[in-house]
């Protein structure tokens, strides 16, 4: 898109909706959107190709603003260009039910790729966008037939760039070498606490450098030519770029323009009212000149670039209809038609097998029956798959000159996860990657934006407490999974053996609403026996596994725990106690039962007893203050798991004087 309308005029529009939608809000960051408006105009004018038309035209370029705080540019450029981003909604910027939010929220904002804001993850979900742009672009390209041909744009900061997830993600990203990832560094040396330089002094170009990215320095981010430039040379490497842009934080701001107290507060009307003398800006606020509309408008280049393609795809379909459909489904995120019958057989396997096996093994056996039929599963391993179990025979793994569908992400956890969010958000795949237990305290923040998001990532952790033995407390996770089960919209699965692990397997491949964590153990765990009616009760989250007539009080129990229940159960019933024992693989998926159904599972007037090898508070939910919980409350010590499980009480002993002390 070209314009005779001189940039700087276009680069002020962006200024003005910033300064006035942050100042009506009396909250907000103008900083950053004032000092990457000349930016903003090279890219989004010379180089972005997208459809405000259709925001989910599937080979558009990904736009990320990683810095979040300056979302106002986002909205402003979504606005001016033509997405349905009304002005009313920049009036209404950080007010209650707004499509402009404080930071970008994806689905919230039409156009906006991901929910960004905490520093560091955008950029991180922006190498997972390039990594399953190149991946799908292998598996689907063919000569002539470019129909998976698109970049990841980024902008960043000094914040994002400080952070640790940043270094994880941008080494992987130049290993793997995404050339179609271009991230416009926005280096004005400000953050909240002042000038930088007093606590961040990298050499941030040599650092990319050293990762393996093609550097460009001393980029003037006001001059809209040479930021042109400099991606159009970017688009010409065959690795990753950074293009370091100086330039001045609430440029135009003639009083506080290059200081901190741009950054994150409104300029005031007096400050304000100079910065429109100062950039030539005679409007009132919010209002924007016909001619400056007229030149950000995208919205017929980008139904011509998405032509072009449909022209390309249309003959592509002709050549190749299956790949062309096999795409188009992935890129919706519908499952294949045959992926239930292939669980249900894999099921009904397990159940006559019966195999007494660690879950981290059935975890591992259920992603073998359903990789063949989902072609589109992306696993991986924080350096750790021979443990977590998360490849298969077919598999192949991923480097920067072999496509596959298994990603070595290194001892990096919260950078695989937020890696993994961008590829659930690009399309295409289901990702799927794995530590230890742990060590999900490591990718919190990105479950959580997951969760946040409503993003299928599935996030897999095994060694899942105590059993995971020798090792010691500082890999022995006590408190993460009640830490986890915290967490909106997220679905955890604690399952007991192999029939649980497939269904919990399936629950997370087929939820498109939410991400899923799916929690095994180290240990060996035995098969339970169950009727048909309890194997479909399993996806209901909470079910009868073992039921008595006139039970006296009920356990409850998930994963390596059943055992304990059951056997406790038994002798119980030998000393005249009959009880119901209730697995509760997902307390999550219980809870939105009706409440019929959870009355069924846990009578109201019947004593309760939860077990499992993890804090206690969370299970006071289920039994009451009545109740009792044998559970962990300190951490963990070194020894061998069965020692371990007899030393913190989990012996049938205490679980049936539990019992005995709640119905006395």
């Amino acid at each position: 898109m070209t314009s005779s309308l001189p940039t700087t005029k276009m680069a002020n529009a962006i200024r003005a909706l910033a300064m006035d939608a942050v100042q009506k809000a009396n909250s907000g960051h103008p900083g950053m959107p004032m000092g990457m408006a000349e930016i903003a105009v090279a890219l989004w004018t010379r180089h972005h190709r997208h459809n405000p038309c259709n925001p989910n035209w599937i080979n558009r370029d990904r736009f990320v603003i990683s810095n979040g705080h300056g979302s106002m540019l986002q909205y402003a450029l979504l606005h001016l260009s033509g997405y349905d981003l009304p002005m009313d909604e920049i009036r209404n910027f950080r007010q209650l039910h707004s499509k402009t939010p404080g930071h970008p929220e994806f689905e919230i904002t039409v156009g906006v790729e991901t929910s960004t804001g905490p520093l560091g993850q955008g950029i991180t979900n922006a190498v997972g966008m390039a990594l399953a742009e190149k991946l799908l672009a292998a598996e689907f390209n063919r000569p002539g037939f470019d129909v998976v041909d698109h970049y990841t744009y980024v902008f960043t900061g000094d914040g994002c760039l400080m952070e640790g997830i940043s270094h994880e993600a941008c080494s992987l990203a130049g290993t793997l070498r995404l050339s179609k990832l271009i991230a416009l560094y926005d280096d004005n040396g400000i953050s909240i606490d002042g000038k930088v330089d007093g606590w961040f002094t990298d050499d941030t170009p040599q650092r990319f450098e050293a990762y393996g990215w093609n550097v460009i320095r001393n980029v003037d981010g006001h001059d809209v030519a040479a930021v042109d430039a400099a991606i159009a040379q970017a688009k010409k490497s065959d690795r990753p770029t950074l293009i370091c842009c100086k330039t001045v934080i609430g440029k135009g701001a003639p009083n506080m323009q290059g200081s901190d107290k741009v950054h994150g507060a409104a300029l005031g009307d007096k400050e304000i009212a100079a910065t429109r003398d100062a950039i030539g800006w005679p409007h009132a606020p919010f209002e924007i000149p016909a001619d400056v509309y007229e030149a950000w408008d995208a919205k017929a280049a980008g139904q011509a670039v998405e032509g072009e393609w449909n022209t390309l795809f249309k003959a592509y379909d002709e050549r190749y209809p299956e790949m062309a459909g096999e795409l188009l489904r992935r890129m919706k995120g519908e499952l294949p038609g045959n992926f239930a019958g292939a669980v249900d057989a894999y099921i009904a396997a397990c159940i006559e097998k019966k195999e007494t096996i660690a879950t981290r093994k059935a975890s591992q056996n259920a992603i073998q029956a359903m990789a063949p039929v989902l072609p589109e599963f992306l696993g991986g391993s924080a350096d750790l798959t021979g443990s977590n179990l998360t490849n298969w025979k077919e598999c192949v793994a991923v480097r920067s000159n072999q496509p596959g569908n298994h990603i070595n992400y290194g001892v990096r956890e919260f950078g695989m996860a937020a890696i993994m969010n961008g590829i659930a958000l690009h399309g295409g795949y289901i990702p799927f990657g794995a530590t230890f237990l742990t060590f999900s305290d490591y990718s919190r923040n990105a479950i959580r934006m997951a969760a946040l998001m409503k993003i299928r990532s599935i996030f897999v952790f095994t060694h899942d407490s105590i059993g995971l033995g020798e090792d010691g407390p500082t890999h022995q996770a006590v408190e993460h999974i009640s830490s986890l089960r915290l967490i909106p919209r997220l679905d955890n699965w604690r399952p007991c053996d192999t029939v649980e692990s497939a269904v919990a397997w399936r629950h997370a491949v087929e939820r498109r609403n939410g991400p899923s964590t799916l929690i095994f153990s180290r240990q060996n765990l035995p098969f339970m026996e169950r009727s048909a009616e309890q194997v479909a009760a399993i996806a209901r989250g909470g079910y009868v596994l073992k039921d008595a007539a006139d039970a006296k009080a009920v356990l409850i129990a998930t994963g390596s725990e059943i055992e304990l229940a059951m056997k406790a159960a038994d002798e119980l019933g030998k000393q005249g106690v009959p009880v119901r024992v209730v697995s509760m693989p997902c307390t999550d998926v219980f809870d939105r039962q009706d409440a019929a159904y959870k009355a069924s599972v846990l009578p109201k007037g019947l004593p309760r007893v939860a077990v499992e090898a993890g804090v206690t508070d969370f299970w006071y939910k289920y039994v009451g203050l009545e109740g009792k919980v044998i559970g962990i409350d300190t951490f963990g010590e070194s020894a061998p798991a069965g020692v371990l499980f007899k030393h913190f009480g989990f012996t049938t002993e205490n679980v049936v004087a539990a019992v005995k002390s709640v119905i006395a």
